[in-house]
């Protein structure tokens, strides 16, 4: 019964302690703030993003659907240029070794957004992940029309821990997993990482309850 106990309580504590070190960044304002970009001439490249520590393997970019015009499903490709697909798809992380391969230096958000553009054919909002020459770094972006190489493009985040050699490998990481989608207006409270475990504690009782109910019929 003590090692039904300990094994109970030791998978309670990692399922907590997973729970405790998955970070959740949340993007639910309004894109180009007191900025006009739909009567300014020309692709509008805004700044002003977060600066965050982003870890693929565990974390997750909440992105309000209401706010940006995507809809509820997240249509996501990880993969150089070439092999984005050219509809369904309003998530794209781009192959950091792209750069390499384009003549244009520094590859930036505009380069990355061209190059996506070239492939995507159905008009519509949605998200990229590139990797940025000049900072050596990944920035997460928005852009009103992932088709159109004149889309206004605002910077959402850029990954501060995953640069040079480290942050190229880890573009290649980036699954769906990492990217939900919102309603701000629907959304309800998530839970905290505490309930989340309540069922496996109850789990747990009862498992132990039964055990003690056998040692008692069988002594």
């Amino acid at each position: 019964m003590r090692k039904t106990t300990f094994y109970c309580v030791g998978a309670a504590l990692l399922m907590l302690g997973s729970a405790a070190h998955a970070d959740t960044f949340t993007f639910d304002t309004a894109p180009f703030a007191g900025i006009d970009v739909q009567n300014i001439p020309g692709r509008q490249i805004v700044g002003g993003e977060q600066f965050i520590n982003f870890r693929p393997g565990t974390d997750v970019f909440s992105l309000d659907s209401t706010v940006f015009g995507v809809g509820d499903t997240v249509n996501f490709v990880n993969g150089a240029g070439l092999a984005i697909p050219t509809t369904g798809v309003n998530v794209v992380v781009l192959d950091a070794f792209d750069n390499d391969n384009n003549p244009l230096t520094p590859f930036g958000a505009g380069n990355a957004a061209d190059l996506i553009a070239d492939r995507i054919t159905t008009s519509g909002p949605g998200f990229f992940i590139y990797f940025n020459q000049s900072l050596d770094l990944p920035r997460l972006v928005y852009s009103t029309d992932l088709s159109s190489h004149d889309a206004d493009l605002q910077i959402l985040a850029r990954m501060i821990n995953l640069n040079g050699a480290e942050g190229r490998n880890a573009i290649g990481t980036f699954t769906a997993e990492n990217f939900v989608f919102t309603n701000s207006a629907t959304a309800v409270p998530e839970p905290s990482s505490f309930f989340l475990i309540l069922p496996m504690l109850g789990a747990c009782g009862y498992l132990i309850r039964r055990k003690r109910a056998s040692h008692f019929l069988n002594s």
